[in-house]
């Protein structure tokens, strides 16, 4: 929309600098929720060592060997690819953020065209949005009779990474524990003996343990729709940490199951389940009788600052998502032996090491069996945690990642 400015004002350039980014403000508070929103606010965990670099900067040392003295953001761009000009650890985000501080309150609000400096002084390195030597000069008055535009800037923020590579499994993967297993409901049967059903068609469905499909009241229920359920196994322990569901589409819940008594002829009672009905409202692949349901989970809102775990991490990557491989490639979804009773959150980045072989010394006479020291392979993020599983994105390897490789803090 556009708003007019009728009176003129004697301002200084810092006024106007002041007040155009309120109207930034203003416009970013229009954020579209989604089902997944994203958590743009900034944990106070991020906020303090934001503000404790930000009062000296960040060591020369710890600036990548080529980081720019300025940048301009391009669309396309994302937090992860800017921290990495900048610094040699891209996880240190919220120091890069505390580097910038004074300008930027919050490093979600990063915009196309603009401008990042690099200020190198007294070995310490500071990152502003104006020149250096900007501050230096005294401010000219200048009078303004201006005619502004503005428009929300939600959709244009730069990202912390390429969303399209994690959307799909936002809401996909889905985490069972036995108990929930057991007891989740299943289609029991379909319209005209149908196979297969797909968006569109209705089907029927039981719960099980005792506990029938009912409609609760209020808002529509809606289910996930997943095939059965595999084990996930701890590659060490061999524990099964939960049963990752193969997500198949969406059902809503249309009719409650009942139970029908009816009377024959001689008078003798019986009853006759009558199954809940359900429509498929979506359908990522075709779903069939025996296939189950699982409630779809409370919305959440997500924050992806990438950065190391506070404590000592000891995991290992259990299974790669979708496929029946034991390598998985950059830009794969994992799942890691590590949740959030681990005290692993969305966002934190995690060391993939590539275990040493094992070998003869033909050097010694002895001929003694050694070990060479596991080497960093990569570098993944969480961005989905269960009580003792993870779903993780690898960001970058050199080699193929397997099954049963350790996790450990970047740092």
């Amino acid at each position: 929309m556009q708003q007019d400015m009728t009176q003129h004002m004697m301002v200084t350039p810092k006024l106007a600098l002041t007040a155009l980014i309120t109207a930034i403000a203003m416009a970013c508070a229009m954020v579209t929720s989604t089902a997944y929103a994203l958590d743009l606010t900034v944990t106070p965990g991020q906020k303090a060592t934001a503000e404790q670099v930000a009062q000296s900067g960040v060591p020369l040392s710890e600036l990548a060997a080529d980081a720019p003295d300025e940048y301009t953001v391009k669309r396309g761009d994302t937090l992860w690819a800017i921290s990495g000009l900048f610094l040699k650890s891209p996880w240190r985000w919220p120091e890069l953020w505390g580097m910038n501080l004074q300008d930027i309150k919050n490093p979600h609000r990063i915009y196309p065209g603009q401008k990042l400096y690099l200020e190198k002084k007294d070995g310490r390195a500071t990152l502003r949005t104006s020149p250096p030597s900007a501050s230096d000069a005294a401010p000219d008055t200048v009078r303004v009779s201006p005619r502004t535009r503005f428009e929300s800037l939600a959709d244009s923020a730069v990202p912390t990474l390429k969303s399209n590579l994690i959307e799909p499994f936002l809401s996909e993967p889905m985490v069972v524990d036995k108990d929930e297993l057991s007891t989740a409901p299943r289609i029991v049967a379909t319209q005209e003996g149908r196979v297969l059903l797909t968006r569109g068609d209705r089907a029927y469905a039981r719960g099980q343990g005792g506990k029938p499909l009912i409609d609760t009241g209020g808002k529509q229920q809606v289910f996930r729709v997943f095939h059965n359920a595999t084990a996930l196994k701890d590659p060490v322990s061999g524990e099964i940490l939960g049963y990752e569901a193969e997500y198949a589409g969406r059902a809503l819940l249309a009719q409650s199951e009942a139970t029908l008594s009816t009377t024959d002829k001689d008078g003798k009672t019986s009853a006759e389940i009558v199954p809940a009905t359900i429509d498929i409202i979506s359908a990522k692949e075709e779903m069939q009788v025996g296939d189950r349901l699982v409630p779809e989970p409370e919305r959440q809102l997500l924050s992806y600052v990438p950065r190391a775990p506070s404590g000592k991490v000891d995991g290992r990557i259990v299974s790669v998502y979708g496929n029946a491989v034991i390598n998985a490639g950059q830009n794969q979804v994992v799942a890691i032996n590590l949740g959030s009773k681990h005290g692993i959150e969305s966002g934190h980045v995690l060391a993939i090491l590539k275990a040493g072989a094992r070998m003869v010394d033909k050097t010694d006479p002895a001929w003694p069996n050694i070990k060479l020291p596991d080497e960093r392979n990569g570098l993944l993020m969480v961005f989905r945690t269960f009580e003792k599983v993870s779903y993780a994105l690898i960001l970058d390897i050199r080699d193929g990642v397997r099954i049963g490789d350790r996790l450990v803090s970047p740092r």
